[in-house]
């Protein structure tokens, strides 16, 4: 083992980031917030052991990734410490609110969602200092002016199930306070100032090509340029992730070289042609330098979401070693982009994107680092113009597959879903984006100021066109979609070491890797759904049925949607109201429905009239009611109060096992309970929302 670490120590820094993100993930991890100056405590112990054992042989190999490991713990602790904002308590009621815009996004479904800074609202507690709304209207609210309109307010929203997406997590690093509706006509206040600003760009911008392309290829053509999703139909957004092609929407590596290519080549394509610039000066280097500044500004326009950030590090660097007349190593450019993203972000490491980004890429590099030689061999060997085309596509099978399979594990644990079909959706879309699609992207913004846009948004359109039918025809074929059962964290984990072990070494010992990756899929095998979901109100409720699907009383399309990808398919049988379920296991009665599994029985309550027949009855009782002491004997209870303070629930009847998302959450500062997060904004920002109160006031 020694001696084999020995033999492959020029990889030894590639192994940096993962101890990084792994102090990441226990900061995560923890069930309780840690003091304040746990991390920073860690971070300087480690420095300090590190120090002390330099003269040490072979000390360095235990204090040096220990000091990453406690570098990455006191990222991530400091970054939440550093975006902690106020968030609402509870629901507003009507209030009247005065804001500035910082960002409009147009909704496919029709109206627009508004993202509003510094506002201005009488509320009893603490006022956020961003919240977003829905609007029902389309109106032109250009970004940088100050609006008024009436509106309901309401806290980020907690995870519909134990273990779902947790957008209140994602509120909280985002600084976003509460969401909600508006109720009036937005009323500009004070017009946007006349200079021009980043997000007043990125709104004209999505305007000019969602007004050249309507319907739903404007809306892809727009997340194509701008990054902004929003104004894309539910339907086509849907066959995106069922036919694999949803790496399309989001600026990435595919999007960030494909235009850092194109300007590259064409900037020293065009100063070559002037011969006394040419043989003057670098123009290798000027290419690279004017690139790299395109490719920033295009991060930047994209709103520099994850993967964007990443792909522009990682080409960054490529560029930089151009002009420094360096060569770039692939591997340690992912590790070194790894790196500065985490550090700037470290809660991108718990997302979908920053975690298929890296796996898309790392499993390229190290399949190339394999691949390369013999590769290259053949092409040196065959030279015909057919033999060029065949290994094109077998490298466009090639790529799809190595992505598609390290990412799939994640697309499954994130969205329970695997496409099944991708490779086939990706061999005609990919090339499609490369070849018209982007360039026609970057010929658009390039026109844009002299407003002859249009002659590149139109055959932009058609890509685009042709893409949406792509991804429309692979995701109608039959098991387009799998879904799958949620994957338990330790099956990511395992996984994902496995996978860093297999592409990070080099010798055959990497192949131990593959045990580590078949351990983690393994963890799909031992997953049981629950038998029994309710959500926070106690006003949606699930239980399984006889074949196994998931009958649901009520709720909207997400909470749906979130129950099916947690739980299993839903049943296509309607909710009995005042009746008995087809296989006998569900019968209802106004404000009262009793459900019978294997001799267990749980009463779903509605009414507190009703309520001593189901205790008399059931042997678990959940009641959107309270009930104290009314249901005293053998009957567990989850009430309305335990909801109240818990969030939704899951139950496991053969087991007696319950969890809520207040459990899977832990006592952190965006977590559920409301007594708890107004006692931590009390502490964490006191001064900010007396003095905001008190101006309202």
């Amino acid at each position: 083992m020694w001696r084999r670490l020995l033999l492959e120590r020029e990889r030894w820094p590639l192994w940096l980031p993962v101890f990084l993100g792994l102090g990441i993930a226990v900061y995560f991890a923890l069930p309780v917030e840690p003091v304040s100056w746990l991390g920073a405590a860690f971070l300087a112990a480690t420095v300090a052991a590190a120090l002390l054992a330099r003269r040490w042989n072979g000390a360095f190999l235990v204090w040096v990734p220990l000091t990453f490991v406690a570098l990455g713990f006191a990222a991530a602790q400091f970054r939440s410490t550093w975006v902690a904002a106020p968030v609402l308590e509870r629901p507003s009621g009507k209030v009247s609110i005065q804001g500035l815009v910082d960002e409009v996004e147009p909704l496919a479904e029709g109206g627009q969602r508004v993202t509003l800074v510094r506002p201005r609202v009488a509320l009893d507690g603490p006022v956020p200092t961003k919240l977003r709304l829905r609007l029902k209207q389309d109106l032109p609210l250009p970004v940088g002016a100050e609006i008024r309109l009436d509106a309901m307010l309401v806290p980020p929203p907690q995870p519909m199930a134990p273990g779902a997406f947790d957008f209140a997590r994602h509120a909280w690093f985002m600084g976003l306070g509460a969401v909600g509706t508006g109720l009036s006509t937005p009323v500009i206040v004070t017009p946007p100032p006349d200079s021009p600003g980043l997000g007043r760009l990125r709104q004209h911008v999505l305007e000019r090509v969602t007004g050249q392309l309507p319907g739903a290829t404007g809306g892809v053509a727009a997340a194509l340029v701008t990054g902004e999703t929003s104004a894309i139909p539910r339907p086509v957004l849907d066959a995106y992730r069922d036919s694999g092609l949803a790496h399309l929407l989001s600026i990435s590596g595919l999007h960030m070289s494909l235009l850092a290519g194109m300007a590259f080549f064409m900037l020293r394509g065009g100063l070559a042609l002037v011969p006394a610039v040419a043989l003057r000066h670098p123009i290798k280097k000027w290419a690279a330098g004017l690139a790299l500044v395109a490719t920033f500004f295009y991060m930047l326009l994209a709103g520099a979401p994850v993967p964007a950030q990443r792909a522009f590090l990682m080409t960054g660097i490529v560029l930089l070693a151009v002009m420094l007349d360096r060569s770039a190593l692939s591997m340690r450019l992912v590790a070194w982009a790894a790196i500065l993203v985490l550090l700037a972000a470290p809660d991108a490491l718990i997302g979908p994107s920053f975690q298929m980004s890296f796996a898309a890429v790392l499993a390229l590099i190290a399949s190339y680092e394999k691949l390369s030689s013999p590769m290259a061999a053949w092409r040196a060997a065959h030279q015909e113009w057919h033999h060029r085309l065949a290994l094109y596509m077998v490298g466009l099978v090639l790529s799809s597959l190595v992505a598609g399979s390290a990412t799939a594990l994640y697309g499954a644990y994130h969205f329970n879903r695997f496409a099944l079909w991708s490779v086939l959706a990706n061999m005609a879309a990919v090339p499609l984006t490369g070849v018209l699609v982007m360039p026609s992207a970057m010929l658009s913004l390039l026109l844009m100021p002299f407003g002859l846009e249009g002659l590149a948004l139109v055959p932009m359109g058609w890509g685009v066109a042709a893409i949406n039918w792509v991804a429309a025809q692979v995701a109608s074929l039959p098991g387009a979609s799998l879904l799958l059962p949620p994957l338990p964290l330790w099956g990511l984990v395992l996984f994902t070491l496995g996978g860093l072990w297999l592409a990070l070494w080099q010798g055959t010992w990497r192949l131990w890797g593959l045990a580590g990756m078949a351990a983690g899929l393994a963890g799909f095998l031992t997953v049981t759904p629950p038998d029994v979901l309710v959500d926070g109100r106690g006003y949606a409720f699930a239980v399984r049925m006889k074949d196994g699907s998931l009958l649901v009383n009520r709720g909207g399309r997400l909470l749906r949607d979130t129950w099916e990808r947690r739980a299993g398919p839903l049943s296509a049988e309607a909710w009995p109201k005042a009746a008995t379920s087809a296989d006998q296991r569900l019968a209802c009665a106004p404000g009262f429905c009793l459900w019978r599994d294997d001799g267990r029985r749980v009463a779903y309550v509605q009414k507190d009239e009703v309520l001593a027949d189901a205790c008399a009855s059931a042997d678990w009782v959940i009641a959107a009611v309270p009930v104290r002491d009314k249901c005293r004997g053998r009957a567990r209870v989850v009430d309305r109060f335990d909801l109240w303070r818990q969030g939704a629930h899951a139950l496991w009847l053969s087991s007696g096992r319950v969890e809520s998302v207040a459990a899977w959450q832990g006592d952190r500062p965006w977590s559920h309970h409301p007594a708890k997060r107004r006692k931590k904004h009390e502490e964490i920002s006191p001064n900010i929302s007396n003095e905001t109160n008190n101006g309202d006031s």
